[in-house]
């Protein structure tokens, strides 16, 4: 019986003992499922390296990179907390979650491109008309969006998280006006609007013929099954969250980065691998703040993690209004003056990733772990298993 138990335990464990239950894939989760089996093993190759004060030698292996990789994402999201760091406005912040009904999923499922587009596009566009109509007059926002597409459970649950900054700035952009500190704007009024929203973009998608209908969301591809699921989610209350101000700049970047670059699951959630089934943790919902076990057959745990392997080149954190790339830096050098703001953050672009990972968690990688007083150095190289001519 095979059995494996954390701290060990890792996805790639999972993948590498029993991807042959998965049979035939697409093309781009073979990938993925080979990118994290890879990852910091021989077949990428790395280095020697040896302390200088006590000879202590170990290997370091390469990363895989992969964006779905639960050991590949930690460094990428501080560098991206702290170039935010750098762009951060003079008003509080505010966490906003955009969820669609459920009877949406199988066919966003099966239109991965298209719907998570139009999610993005409804939201967004959410956001920005209710501001307009909220001020009453013509102002611009900003906002940082972020797609999920998972529950705790590993299941399909498309959703977009938001982090808005709680201020405007007027179209002659002359006067930056700050919202009340503890409300952004009206939740009734963001769900409705999101409902017509996202309700209109997915019936030009079915006129346009930008959806599939495969499988068994075939019955819909007949517009007259198409209009009822549309008739039956715009009947639904559509959930809107909008949390509170967080207290402080760092307590906002510190929440939004456990947002941006976080996968379906990491592996400091596995518990253990008994037999067949995979035991992990999820979010206890009838006893907030605890966590409880579940566990899944090792073909199934597979099957959902790889529902959230997205389309290639799909971007996932989106950027809109003031915060949009293409004018954001002059934007906010204008909301600062107009707030008598002077000072401006060092860049970190030429920081070094050793330098951030001391400044940020105090973690010096070249500190020898034996010894604690030497240092390590690179005294050769592990040749790559692979064949990336």
């Amino acid at each position: 019986m095979t059995t494996f138990t954390n701290p060990s335990l890792e996805v790639s464990d999972i993948f590498r003992k029993f991807d042959n239950l998965l049979g035939k894939i697409p093309l781009q989760h073979h990938k993925v499922i080979q990118a994290i089996k890879n990852c910091r093993t021989n077949v990428l190759g790395g280095h020697f390296l040896k302390c200088n004060h006590c000879n202590f030698k170990k290997k370091a292996y390469n990363s895989c990179r992969s964006r779905f990789c639960p050991k590949c994402q930690y460094l990428t999201q501080v560098k991206w907390v702290e170039k935010r760091c750098e762009e951060l406005l003079p008003c509080e912040y505010f966490h906003v979650v955009f969820t669609i009904p459920c009877e949406y999923n199988p066919l966003v499922l099966r239109n991965k491109e298209v719907c998570y587009n139009i999610l993005f596009k409804a939201t967004s566009l959410t956001l920005k008309k209710v501001t307009a109509k909220v001020s009453g007059s013509e102002v611009e926002m900003g906002c940082i969006g972020v797609l999920h597409t998972w529950s705790q459970n590993l299941l399909d649950h498309p959703h977009c998280h938001y982090i808005v900054p709680g201020g405007t700035l007027n179209k002659k952009r002359t006067k930056w006006v700050k919202c009340s500190e503890n409300f952004l704007l009206p939740i009734k009024m963001l769900s409705i609007t999101f409902n017509e929203i996202f309700s209109e973009l997915m019936e030009k998608a079915f006129d346009g013929g930008d959806l599939q209908f495969t499988g068994d969301i075939e019955y819909l591809s007949h517009y007259a099954n198409f209009r009822e699921l549309l008739s039956t989610c715009k009947q639904k209350d559509w959930v809107v969250y909008c949390k509170k101000p967080f207290a402080g700049a760092k307590q906002v970047l510190s929440y939004l980065g456990r947002y941006t670059h976080r996968i379906a699951i990491s592996n400091y959630r596995l518990v253990k691998v008994v037999g067949d089934r995979v035991y992990f943790k999820v979010r206890d919902r009838k006893r907030l703040g605890e966590k409880k076990e579940m566990s899944l057959h090792v073909h199934e745990f597979m099957r959902r993690f790889l529902l959230h392997i997205l389309p290639k080149g799909f971007v996932k954190i989106r950027y809109f209004g003031l915060l949009g790339n293409r004018y954001k830096q002059e934007k906010i050098k204008i909301i600062r003056v107009l707030n008598n703001i002077i000072e401006s953050l060092d860049s970190t672009e030429d920081e070094s990733w050793k330098d951030l990972l001391k400044r940020i968690d105090d973690i010096d990688v070249d500190l020898c772990p034996n010894c604690k007083v030497g240092y390590l150095s690179i005294t050769g190289e592990i040749p790559s298993l692979l064949n990336t001519a």
